[in-house]
């Protein structure tokens, strides 16, 4: 909103400079020479606010650059006295508006935007064409009427290049807003994860960087477990906590090349390219033991929650999105008959099963827990030094 207000701000500015102007010989010369310019270049120094706005950006001072440059110059006589030399430094002072303008459009990194290179392109014309103008009144020494003529020319210019400015700087928020409505609709507003269109937009994503990898492909299916006794006890406020608390700690421990989103109620899902089912296994279990590790402060509650994992493991190039989450389903089933706060592991041979096909409660393999694997590592030692 403050980008749109320091938008708005420049376009006013620049109204009432030019309106100043073009009432020369009605106002007084201090109204319509000194103020109005410098109001007109305040209006650039507006334009370019509100384009670090936009972008959330810290705003630069460098932004008062036109209208200083205007106030420090205007009070000397040979600037004053002289309209050639009036439009050089107003023209001058412009051209170093325009620069800033086309520094602040410049590409977010990391994504590139055709709108925005455009845009930087027209300012930058810009800059030249006042440049140009500028430089012209200092080398022609042209006449009062040469000057007018020249001034008519690049003030043409200057119009057109502002109006294609304007044009692309919509074209630029209507893509920005379609991105925001488009992030949106594929994400949870609960969790700030993916919610499940977001999960199947991105499913072939991971299924292509699997492809490039090691073409293994792992669904991670969790179940926060007794959540409705949760809901029951303490509240759906402390629940809605106990699912944002699950969904930080799942971007936390699960890698940027996985889709990880919230498949519905309180059931979440990850896609991941592996390397191997060990891989997989332990960023399972990474995200069960720290979900579990500690009771969590919800309110003035302390509420311990527990989550169960089932596990599926496919090949990249036979994996699609129903039998994967169809077979992270019979893992999961598993792994709440053997007593949930647990993971199975469905690896290739079972995860291929049919998808109709009934869950069977003792299939899969069940994953030891951190604290199963140090008491073991612990009990060898001792067994090691008898």
């Amino acid at each position: 909103m403050s980008a749109y207000l320091m938008w708005a701000m420049g376009f006013a500015f620049s109204a009432v400079g030019f309106g100043l102007v073009a009432a020369r010989g009605l106002i007084p010369d201090i109204l319509s020479i000194e103020f109005s310019n410098g109001i007109a270049l305040l209006g650039e120094s507006a334009w370019i606010a509100g384009f670090h706005r936009m972008d959330k950006r810290r705003l630069n001072w460098l932004a008062l650059l036109p209208p200083a440059i205007w106030i420090a110059g205007i009070g000397l006589p040979w600037i004053h006295e002289s309209y050639a030399n009036r439009v050089f430094l107003y023209d001058l002072a412009g051209a170093v508006g325009a620069t800033l303008l086309a520094n602040a459009v410049r590409p977010v990194e990391g994504r590139y935007e055709a709108t925005r290179s455009q845009l930087a392109f027209v300012f930058m014309a810009l800059a030249g064409v006042c440049l140009a103008s500028s430089m012209s009144m200092i080398l022609l020494r042209p006449s009062l009427e040469e000057a007018l003529i020249y001034r008519g020319y690049s003030a043409l210019g200057c119009a057109l290049l502002i109006t294609a400015a304007i044009v692309l700087s919509g074209r630029l928020l209507m893509e920005r807003a379609e991105r925001r409505w488009r992030t949106i609709s594929i994400t949870d507003m609960l969790t700030g994860v993916l919610n499940r269109r977001g999960l199947q937009d991105h499913f072939p994503l991971v299924v292509e960087r699997a492809a490039r990898g090691s073409g293994m492909i792992a669904a991670l299916l969790f179940d926060l477990d007794h959540f409705k006794a949760i809901n029951d006890r303490y509240g759906h406020q402390t629940g809605d906590i106990v699912l944002a608390e699950f969904a930080r700690i799942g971007r936390q421990f699960i890698p940027g090349s996985a889709a990880f989103g919230r498949m519905d109620g309180e059931e979440f899902i990850a896609f991941i390219p592996i390397n191997d089912q060990a891989e997989a296994e332990a960023i399972a279990e990474t995200v069960r033991a720290d979900f579990c590790r500690v009771p969590l402060l919800a309110g003035q509650s302390l509420v311990s929650a527990t989550v169960s994992v089932g596990l599926a493991i496919m090949p990249c190039d036979i994996a699609s999105w129903d039998r994967l989450v169809s077979a992270a389903d019979r893992a999961l089933y598993a792994a709440k008959r053997a007593g949930r706060n647990c993971t199975v592991v469905f690896g290739e041979a079972e995860a291929t099963m049919a998808t109709d096909m009934p869950p069977d409660p003792n299939g899969g393999e069940l994953v030891p827990t951190l604290d199963d694997q140090i008491h073991a590592l612990r009990r060898l030692g001792t067994l090691a030094q008898m």
